[in-house]
């Protein structure tokens, strides 16, 4: 799953420079692999990256991953259309939240997947649920993210009508005022707009009846920064550790993770005492590897294995009676969205 696929502890500081307003991230704790800070950059993705203390899964997970791996890192939000070259040219040492869709690669050192990425055709209507590849959205007006269409792998995919959209809240735009009858788009963004609409008592997204592409966040590093692979495997190494024991699960704000933790081909529910509640249903579960549960799964809650779902239960200390979900994506924002829909 290392790339594109399409299926048959911290402080924070601001600074202004001529890349714009940069966000950097830096960490106590020193690696002794690579003298000076690790300089990595990404640009802004809603709910995933941001600059300004908006929710932000990435910069959270990366701040706990980093912290417990000792790594010295700085963590840069920048303008996409400077990222590339900056790595380019030494600016900085790499990028936190590379995606794999086709890019030339040859001169980075790729981390293994930390968190993976599920693209799913979305719509109002229920049609959608018939889509299972790309090919049935042939001929179809269907809005997608300037950071997903202006890759090799979709520049790929001829025969479907791009409605290309700068952010995200002008692609799920195209959806609220009927310009663009579908949206590819994240899993985890589609969940957080549904969250929204629900909350308004408005119809919610309905999704392709799979995910139409894989891929994942991963680090980036240049192939001339110092130990440069013994920094990934110490990265790599971390995060296995991390998802296995319920670490995830905070800072990615998601109550059930799934995960092959025993190695017996099929998928384990991961939970953690700080977040997951006996109440939270199971059917939200959001894959760290792609596999599928069966009734051989078993449950992990703060690292310790359960083997019912009652068991699992009984070990959360979180109140049981269900409370209303909010979104990570700013309501006040997307309120005219929500009137257009």
């Amino acid at each position: 799953m290392g790339k594109f696929s399409a299926f048959p502890f911290t402080r924070f500081t601001r600074t202004l420079g001529t890349l714009g307003l940069s966000c950097a991230l830096y960490f106590s704790h020193t690696f002794t692999l690579h003298a000076a800070p690790l300089t990595l950059a990404a640009s802004s993705f809603e709910t995933y990256i941001s600059d300004d203390g908006e929710p932000a899964r990435i910069n959270a997970l990366l701040a706990a991953i980093f912290q417990k791996a000792n790594l010295d890192v700085e963590l840069r939000v920048m303008r996409s259309a400077f990222l590339g070259s900056s790595i380019l040219t030494g600016k900085v040492d790499g990028e936190f939240a590379f995606v794999d869709l086709g890019e030339t690669t040859s001169h980075l050192v790729l981390s293994d997947i930390y968190l993976p990425i599920y693209l799913y055709a979305v719509s109002k209507s229920s049609d959608v649920e018939e889509v299972r590849l790309f090919p049935h959205l042939k001929d179809n007006r269907v809005a997608i993210e300037n950071r997903f269409a202006n890759t090799p792998s979709f520049r790929l995919l001829k025969n479907i009508k791009w409605s290309r959209n700068p952010s995200t809240f002008d692609a799920f735009r195209q959806l609220a005022d009927d310009r663009a009858p579908f949206l590819i788009t994240t899993q985890l963004l589609a969940r957080e707009l549904n969250i929204l609409l629900a909350n308004d008592n408005e119809e919610t997204l309905h999704y392709s009846a799979k995910p139409l592409a894989k891929t994942g966040f991963q680090l980036a590093i240049n192939k001339n920064v110092a130990n440069a692979e013994r920094l990934m495997k110490q990265f790599n190494e971390t995060v296995l550790a991390m998802q296995d024991s319920g670490k995830f699960n905070k800072p990615l704000a998601i109550a059930w993770l799934t995960k092959d933790v025993n190695n017996d081909g099929a998928a384990d529910f991961i939970g953690h005492s700080s977040i997951t509640a006996a109440s939270d249903l199971l059917s939200t579960a959001y894959s760290l590897d792609g596999k599928p549960t069966s009734d051989d799964s078993v449950f992990y809650i703060d690292g310790e294995v359960f083997d019912s779902f009652d068991e699992a239960k009984a070990a959360l200390n979180i109140q049981k009676s269900p409370v209303k979900q909010e979104s990570q994506l700013d309501k006040t924002t997307y309120q005219r969205l929500l009137q257009r829909w």
